[in-house]
């Protein structure tokens, strides 16, 4: 690599230290990758241009606490820095836009101005304005990302849907298995390889269309994305993570999927005696049993850590079951007993009054067939009402209906009073609903209905207004006629 003035950094408390101060750049690189050295080059130079800024080299692979600290998922990978704080960055081999990034940072450029050529020949001297000249010629329009038109939402969305169920194991990733451009997709593939699955891939440094859609689509920021039969599992380290314990070969087994030498119907056969102590034993079923709907899965509902975990969840949700989670990777002990105490591999594992039901595909089965619905009446599990269906049913439960403070013989404020004189005037029967009485509907009426103040009166479901509306119907002799129609 060169030298100029750029600082291979050792450790990630001598980085924290150097950049508190001052305008700092750094340079996420890997010895295997060639984009990498080219651009080390012009980084450099820039080092040598911009000698009041301080150039950092970080090897990714050999500093993971330093690359998550940026969410650093590729190589070649730049972070800017002003007096500590992330100004910006820069993935890949894009030497025109490294030097306008680093003027900028540098103070050179307005860092709202939009950079140019002619700003970059005044910010870069002719060392790097020639180096990016070669470095272009060098390797080709390649390195030059084609820029495409987006699709439609809905076509890419499909199309995006489409490469992602076009294989059981489908790998988005940096190059091809054969050519990793990335250390992180190399080894997402050498773990495939390991597991002996056969497994699609594409290449998102081809399509910048699928690359940026494929981010919003999943949810998921970087690459390499791993996906199970249509469902995400995650990135590089949850790949390791997963194929570490074991856990991997498990989904892929559970899906199907290069099921070599596996006796299916002994779903990873184990003895009758479980081997797990009285202690754990105990606790598995009591966390089972501490819910009549318990949900074991990755991450919570709120923060889910992998696609399965998530259909599941969004299920249940449809369903309007009430249910409780637990986050298996908050625990490892009861992540490996839960599998051996019900004998089934992976997660997440539903469970209904203390029975296994299974993990997202025979969920998702049971909930197209409407088992699901069936097994949850079954087991005396009611759907739970949400606040909506609950003001919906309230409204609908009386022809007229008034909600007001207080009750119609004792009415807790004037406006309430006056139109409740106003219907007995006219001889409309009413049927009425004290807001004070109840701060969920009092508050959620008010958003429902998109009126803000009580009393409110419906009639047939729908609103008719407060108590101006109802005086002015009534002093216009329309009230009756209103509410009979």
């Amino acid at each position: 690599m060169g030298g100029g003035r750029v600082k291979d950094v050792k450790s990630k408390g001598e980085m924290e230290q150097m950049v508190e101060s001052g305008t700092t750049v750094i340079h996420f690189w890997a010895s295997w990758c060639e984009p990498s050295k080219h651009m080390d080059q012009l980084f450099s130079r820039l080092s040598t241009d911009f000698p009041h800024s301080l150039f950092l080299r970080v090897e990714a692979e050999d500093h993971p606490e330093i690359s998550d600290t940026y969410s650093v998922s590729a190589v070649p990978f730049f972070v800017f820095l002003k007096d500590g704080k992330l100004v910006d960055t820069l993935e890949g081999a894009d030497p025109s836009s490294l030097a306008n990034k680093v003027a900028k940072v540098a103070g050179s450029i307005n860092p709202d101005d939009p950079a140019a050529p002619a700003s970059l020949g005044m910010a870069a001297g002719p060392t790097v304005l020639e180096t990016i000249k070669e470095f272009a010629k060098e390797n080709g329009s390649s390195q030059v990302e084609k820029q495409v038109k987006p699709a439609h939402g809905d076509a890419l969305k499909k199309r995006l849907q489409q490469l992602i169920d076009s294989h059981p194991i489908m790998l988005f990733m940096k190059g091809n298995p054969e050519e990793p451009e990335c250390g992180f997709s190399k080894k997402v593939v050498d773990i495939l390889k390991d597991e002996k699955v056969k497994f699609g891939t594409f290449d998102v440094l081809t399509d910048s269309e699928v690359r940026e859609g494929l981010k919003k689509f999943s949810n998921w920021p970087t690459f390499p994305q791993l996906y199970c039969k249509g469902e995400l599992l995650g990135g590089c380290d949850i790949a390791i993570a997963m194929h570490e314990s074991g856990e991997l070969k498990a989904v892929f087994r559970d899906h199907g999927i290069g099921a070599v030498g596996f006796n299916e119907t002994g779903k990873g056969s184990i003895s009758e005696s479980t081997g797990l102590s009285v202690t754990l034993t105990s606790r598995l079923e009591s966390l089972i049993n501490s819910s009549p709907v318990m949900l074991f899965m990755k991450g919570t509902p709120n923060e889910i850590k992998c696609g399965f975990s998530g259909k599941i969840v969004e299920i249940l949700r449809q369903e309007k079951v009430d249910f409780q989670s637990f986050d298996i990777l908050s625990d490892e002990e009861v992540r490996q007993g839960l599998k051996v105490y019900s004998n089934w591999s992976s997660y997440p594992q539903l469970y209904i009054k203390g029975e296994l039901i299974g993990g997202s595909d025979i969920v998702l089965e049971m909930q197209k067939t409407g088992e699901l619905k069936k097994v949850f009446i079954e087991k005396g599990i009611i759907q739970k009402e949400t606040l909506e269906d609950r003001l919906k049913k309230l409204i609908s439960s009386s022809p007229v209906i008034l909600f007001m403070k207080g009750t119609p013989d004792v009415p807790r404020c004037g406006f309430s009073s006056k139109v409740v004189n106003a219907l007995r005037e006219e001889g409309v029967s009413f049927k009425s609903f004290d807001i004070l009485a109840d701060e969920e509907v009092r508050q959620g009426l008010k958003v429902f209905s998109n009126w803000p103040t009580f009393p409110q009166l419906y009639y047939k479901g729908e609103l008719i207004g407060g108590c101006d509306i109802i005086m002015e119907l009534r002093n216009n002799g329309e009230l009756k006629s209103t509410l009979t129609e």
